[in-house]
């Protein structure tokens, strides 16, 4: 059984790793509003990358950091990224498939969280580097997200993150409902955007993918502390107000829930009764 499982595990990394590759080009591309689907190109020359140029990580090194056609130099973020891919892949299958434990639930369990993480990764480097949020990244795959809670509750998953697919419904309701009125109100106090309505489309997301209670509260909460928190380093050290996206902290928030929820909802909800937890 263990050696199954560590052929597995290596397996997931090695997806991550590939789909780290792919959040480079929809990092670069979802912007722009080009597709995702057309084969991979030299930034500088526009010459086709080949296949044994796209191998993640080790293409990069064997070809020292450069296009094989005009040896312009490939950044360094693109080798970094299929390596952020590969580490979180190994800590979501980690972190939902035990050795014990190698159901068709569990495996689906960890398919759906890197799904989703897949998904908050994207949409943090876009939002940090245009202030923007896509849709296919939050409001997009919201249906997808009930659709999967509902297949893993039919395969019988019970880790303590996944909720019922009503509770799904509820919480995607809910998060969205919530943060909408707050943006609305701080929108309205403050006469400019100062909550993205992107935002709010990622806070539908993940009250989806975690249900309302304890799962979007806290995240929410979870990110309202990192947000303020960022912020008020950023202010002191640039010596002036500093807006920050809210994007990148409700994606880290989601990701700290989604890999130790039962520890932080423990921790923040002590007083919640078992009946409120489950829906």
């Amino acid at each position: 059984m263990t050696e199954t499982w560590w052929t597995l595990a290596v397996g997931a990394v090695a997806i991550g790793l590939a789909v780290g590759s792919f959040w480079n080009v929809a990092i670069a591309r979802l912007p722009e509003d080009r597709s995702l689907w057309k084969p991979s190109a030299c930034e500088a020359c526009g010459a086709p990358i080949r296949a044994r140029d796209n191998l993640p990580v080790v293409s990069w090194v064997l070809l020292r950091g450069r296009c094989r056609a005009c040896r312009a130099p490939i950044p360094i973020v693109h080798p970094l990224g299929e390596l952020l891919g590969g580490m979180l892949a190994w800590l979501v299958f980690c972190r939902f498939v035990p050795p014990s434990d190698l159901s068709a639930a569990t495996l689906a369990t960890a398919a759906c969280a890197f799904a989703l993480v897949t998904l908050l990764v994207i949409a943090t480097y876009i939002d940090v580097g245009h202030r923007i949020i896509p849709d296919g990244t939050s409001s997009y795959a919201v249906p997808f997200a009930i659709a999967a809670i509902a297949l893993l509750g039919f395969l019988g998953a019970s880790d303590p993150v996944v909720v019922s697919w009503k509770a799904s419904i509820l919480g995607a309701a809910a998060a969205g409902g919530f943060l909408g009125s707050v943006a609305w109100f701080a929108n309205w106090m403050t006469g400019q955007e100062a909550l993205g309505w992107g935002d709010v489309k990622l806070a539908m997301l993940l009250g989806a993918a975690f249900g309302p209670l304890p799962g979007a509260f806290t995240i929410l909460l979870l990110a309202s502390l990192l947000g303020a928190s960022t912020g008020l380093v950023a202010t002191l050290v640039a010596r002036r107000r500093v807006h920050l996206p809210f994007g990148p902290a409700l994606a880290l928030a989601a990701l700290m829930y989604l890999l130790w929820g039962a520890e932080i909802g423990a921790a923040i909800l002590p007083g919640m009764t078992r009946g409120l937890l489950i829906l």
